[in-house]
């Protein structure tokens, strides 16, 4: 079972710093599986695989900070609208693989708490990877990016509530060129249903992997 810790919406790089505090205490058993809910500023974030092309020097124009993390995927937008998971869980006995399968079909459930239809999808032999949650039209609602070092995950998942998009046309998203992202509030626009509340969306996360 992982406990829900709720913050609000924490700097980026604070939260790297309070990430690193919260992996030492499961490591060294004085804290148990948890799961932290928050949100951030905007920032653009990108793993050590992604490469210089996916990053254009107009983003020095934007206004919007550009970090390199440690997590697995490659270059991602954070921002308000966002509902963002950390996960800090002891996998010993379990494989990535098995973590991010577990990840992505809980926020499979979560939206389907919430009315909204979602799949995962496999990657074809030699392709980039298309680790996340999309709606059954290819949309991308939700990117994963774990890191697992020593047994204790680290990092997690970014779920679009209603954030602004247009973040997502400055760079290459996840590493792929033909991507659309999408996001709870243009789905619910599209099949005519309210937009369930940040409360809501929070809750029914936290049931599916609580």
């Amino acid at each position: 079972m992982l406990e829900r810790i709720d913050l609000g919406e924490v700097d980026y790089d604070d939260a790297c710093a309070r990430m690193a505090g919260w992996v030492k205490e499961r490591r060294e058993g004085r804290a148990g599986d948890r799961l932290f809910l928050l949100s951030h500023p905007p920032v653009i974030t990108y793993g050590a695989r992604t490469p210089a092309a996916d990053l254009p020097g107009v983003l020095a124009d934007t206004g919007i900070p550009t970090v390199p993390v440690d997590r697995g995927g490659y270059a991602t937008y954070h921002g308000p609208g966002q509902l963002i998971g950390y996960i800090v869980l002891d996998v010993h006995e379990r494989g990535p693989v098995d973590i991010v399968r577990w990840l992505e079909n809980g926020l499979i459930d979560a939206l389907g708490r919430l009315g909204i239809p979602a799949v995962r999808r496999d990657t074809p032999r030699g392709a980039t990877s298309l680790v996340g949650v999309w709606t059954p039209e290819h949309h991308k609602i939700a990117s994963i990016g774990m890191r697992i070092r020593n047994g204790i995950t680290s990092h997690g998942f970014a779920l679009n509530i209603d954030p602004d998009l247009t973040a997502f046309d400055l760079f290459t998203v996840c590493g792929l060129h033909d991507v659309t992202m999408t996001s709870l509030r243009e789905v619910c626009a599209r099949l005519d249903v309210p937009l369930p509340t940040d409360a809501e969306v929070r809750d029914a996360v936290a049931a599916s992997l609580t």
